[in-house]
């Protein structure tokens, strides 16, 4: 079962319906206990760092998170499901991340903001999470990123600089962009994270 985190934020409609598509069981949860044992666990995110972290923390999604990771349990993130993994996020103040990665989510140094469309990606690292995609581009939305981390496998996107546009790193999977809103790249890229359950 793949369970997806309802903490007040993100297309929980539409990542449900593309996680569907692989023919797993997809269950939308606030509930802890549910999230914590699924099979794979879905952290979607919309809006700002500090508002998405407030209500990760009221329903113990912190607590999910790390004990997930500490089992190995596969963990996805998406856009800001992707930044609260990391230690901290200056969007609007400074706020802590769960801390499950290291890195800093900042602000884009672009002159038009949110960077919001199509992009491709380059891939560095073992990555099995783009198989058969490597070429195609994916949807984003967003003005904060990761610029720095320490991660193994990591797809980087250019946009007036260099940012993280997914991270592999054990059983955390994160991607900056919306595979849900990514067309059958998009598909093609869930299925790959799926199959490796």
């Amino acid at each position: 079962m793949i369970a997806i985190l309802d903490y007040g934020s993100g297309n929980l409609r539409s990542a449900q319906r593309a996680f569907e598509t692989t023919g797993r069981k997809v269950v939308l949860t606030s509930d802890p206990e549910i999230a914590a044992n699924a099979d794979a666990l879905v952290v979607p995110g919309v809006g700002a760092f500090g508002a998405c972290m407030d209500g990760l923390l009221k329903v113990n999604g912190d607590q999910v998170i790390k004990s997930r990771i500490a089992e190995g349990k596969p963990t996805l993130g998406i856009c800001v499901g992707m930044q609260i993994m990391f230690e901290q996020g200056l969007e609007l103040g400074e706020f802590a991340g769960v801390g499950a990665l290291s890195g800093v989510v900042e602000k884009l140094d672009a002159p038009v903001l949110p960077h919001m469309g199509w992009n491709s990606v380059e891939i560095s690292g073992g990555s099995n999470l783009f198989t058969g995609v490597e070429k195609e581009s994916f949807y984003f939305v967003h003005s904060y990123a990761v610029k720095q981390a320490k991660v193994s496998n990591w797809a980087t996107t250019d946009y007036y600089g260099k940012f993280y546009a997914a991270v592999e790193e054990g059983p955390i999977t994160a991607t900056q962009f919306h595979p849900e809103k990514s067309g059958a790249a998009g598909l093609k890229l869930i299925s790959n994270w799926v199959e490796s359950l």
